[in-house]
């Protein structure tokens, strides 16, 4: 079976997990601070607070910027369920921004005035421009699960250029891996120490008090990185830019062998700005069929996503009209992508594909 995506682990990363499981800690301790360290680094931003998950990492934010009760938050509707649930999981609202299809991320000019907070989800790894945001929210949340890696003209994807807080995830489909874990970035202090106590019980030390002693002072959670993973997270993030490479090499190849064949490629990536290409996201008439034949064929096309809106979840907030989405979502299919991709394995794809036309 040829997966849609894989991890991509090799002797190094295995090395870094077992100097961990040898020495003196497993859950959150030094290794966990050397990957927030090598997030800054790699993002430029200023703080970087590591989390068990993707989602945990969307709750943080969402806690963090004190949304709440009364509040609405607006996203992308063509995303997995995480990224409205993280206004759910504070009591606030979600709603939805219809996407661009040029892009297949939200509609920056679509963005209505009033807006609390506003999670943009960097689909399929391309940013979404959000300097161009006529209306800027009181809170803008980056949810780059798809795009660490990705650069705009401001740099990095994570630096928090035209954002108050930056989501990762390192599920092992994702740029890089830690297993299961998630990252904030941002460029506030506070925001920062307000996502580390969220992520820790809500726990403050107290020495002053004794070396023992803490208050817990906000409603947290037990959502720690371990250092197993983190140690796994430093080693992959030392090979993130080769795996980007890989990634908009095997991006490019499918580009130029399925020019002429009946199907939508992804969107481009405009000069100065650079794809992560978590996906390969494809647009093809009679989506099921091809799915199943490719399927039939040993090779695993995946569909993202069911959009938001669809599940029976979110009917009390409804109705939304959100047509670009649902005329996006009846023909888009992810082709396999991941690092190491041979291309005998994409010819195999091509060739399966083209004799489902």
């Amino acid at each position: 079976m040829i997966r849609y995506s894989r991890q991509r682990i090799d002797e190094a990363d295995i090395a870094a997990v077992v100097a961990v499981l040898q020495g003196d800690w497993l859950t959150t301790g030094p290794a966990v601070d050397a990957f927030e360290a090598a997030l800054c680094e790699l993002t430029g931003a200023a703080f970087a607070v590591a989390f068990a998950n993707g989602t945990a990492a969307l709750h943080g934010a969402a806690a963090a910027a004190g949304l709440g009760p009364g509040d609405v938050v607006a996203t992308s509707p063509l995303s997995f369920v995480a990224s409205a649930n993280c206004a759910r999981y504070v009591g606030a609202t979600p709603t939805f921004v219809d996407i661009d299809p040029a892009t297949l991320n939200l509609d920056v000019a679509a963005v209505p005035v009033g807006l609390d907070a506003l999670v943009a989800v960097h689909y399929a790894g391309l940013p979404v421009d959000l300097a161009r945001l006529a209306h800027r929210p009181r809170i803008v949340i980056e949810d780059a699960a798809h795009a660490i890696g990705a650069l705009t003209p401001d740099g990095p994807v994570g630096n928090c250029a035209h954002s108050d807080l930056c989501c990762f995830s390192f599920h092992p489909v994702k740029p890089i891996t830690t297993g299961e874990g998630g990252a904030v970035t941002t460029n506030d202090a506070e925001l920062a120490a307000r996502l580390r106590r969220f992520r820790n019980h809500g726990i403050v030390p107290t020495p002053e008090a004794g070396g023992w002693s803490y208050e817990v002072v906000d409603t947290g959670y037990n959502y720690r990185l371990t250092d197993l993973q983190a140690a796994l997270g430093t080693s992959q993030l030392a090979k993130l830019e080769a795996f980007t490479i890989d990634r908009n090499r095997a991006a490019a190849r499918y580009r130029e062998l399925l020019a002429d064949d009946p199907i939508v490629l992804p969107p481009l990536a405009g000069e100065g700005w650079r794809n992560a290409h978590h996906l390969f996201a494809v647009r093809v008439e009679d989506r099921r069929r091809i799915y199943e034949g490719l399927h039939a064929a040993g090779i695993g096309a995946q569909v993202h996503y069911v959009p938001i809106h669809h599940h029976p979840l979110m009917a009390p907030y409804g109705p939304f009209d959100l047509p670009q989405t649902d005329r996006a979502y009846e023909q888009l299919l992810s082709l396999p992508l991941y690092p190491g991709l041979t291309a005998a394995d994409q010819d195999r794809v091509i060739d399966v594909l083209r004799s489902l036309w």
